[in-house]
C-alpha cells in the first residue's frame, strides 16, 4: 500500500534516528493491520520514522524508529533481547548512495513494497524520494520486518531488520552414567 503522507518533509538526518522498545503507540499517519498466523501486527508510519506492534498470545511488543525528543538510546547497529516469551533481534545500516543511485534504489523499494500485500509505504509531498517503508511477514513460527527511511538531501537510506520469535529454551543436557 502507498501513501502520500499528509506532513510537510522535513530535513531530519540518518543519525537523528533513536530507537526504542516497549513504547506506547504513538499517533500514526497511516497504519496498515495485519493477521500473520495468528500474531496481530500493525505497522505505523510517524513521518520520517516507523512503529510496529505485535500481538499475540504470548504478549505484546512494540517496536519505534524515531526521531525522539529526549531519547538517550541512538540507532543501534544491532540488538539481540528477550522480551517476555520472545527473542527479539534488530538490526540496522545506514547506505550512503550517489543521487542517481539513490533515486533507481527509492524507485526499487517502493515498487517493492507498494505491489506486496505486507507492504506500507509513505512518500512525503514534494520529494518522490523521501518516503518510509514497511514489508512484513511470517515464516518459521517468526514475524520478521524490515524498514527504510530514505533521506534523498543526504543521499542516505537507513534500512533495518526484526525478527520476534518464541523463546527457545535451553537444550537438557543429556544423563551421564
Amino acid at each position: 500500500m502507498l501513501t502520500t503522507l499528509n506532513t510537510s518533509y522535513t530535513d531530519t538526518r540518518a543519525a537523528d534516528l533513536a530507537w526504542a522498545l516497549g513504547r506506547e503507540p504513538l499517533p500514526a499517519l497511516a497504519a496498515l493491520d495485519l493477521e500473520l498466523s495468528g500474531a496481530k501486527l500493525q505497522l505505523r508510519l510517524l513521518g520520517a520514522s516507523h512503529q510496529v506492534l505485535l500481538e499475540e498470545e504470548r504478549g505484546v511488543c512494540s517496536e519505534t524508529v524515531a526521531c525522539i525528543k529526549g531519547s538517550s538510546t541512538p540507532l543501534p547497529l544491532g540488538v539481540a533481547k528477550r522480551v517476555g516469551d520472545w527473542e527479539y533481534q534488530f538490526a540496522a545500516r545506514v547506505e550512503e548512495l550517489s543521487p542517481g543511485s539513490f533515486a533507481g534504489r527509492a524507485q526499487e523499494l517502493l515498487a517493492l513494497v507498494c505491489d506486496h500485500p505486507h507492504g506500507l509505504a509513505g512518500v512525503f509531498p514534494g520529494s518522490p524520494h523521501a518516503f518510509t517503508a514497511m514489508l512484513a511477514q511470517r515464516r518459521e513460527g517468526q514475524v520478521h520486518w524490515r524498514t527504510w527511511h530514505a533521506y534523498p538531501q543526504d543521499g542516505q537510506l537507513v534500512a533495518t531488520r526484526t525478527r520476534v520469535g518464541a523463546r527457545r529454551s535451553a537444550p537438557v543436557p543429556l544423563p551421564v552414567n
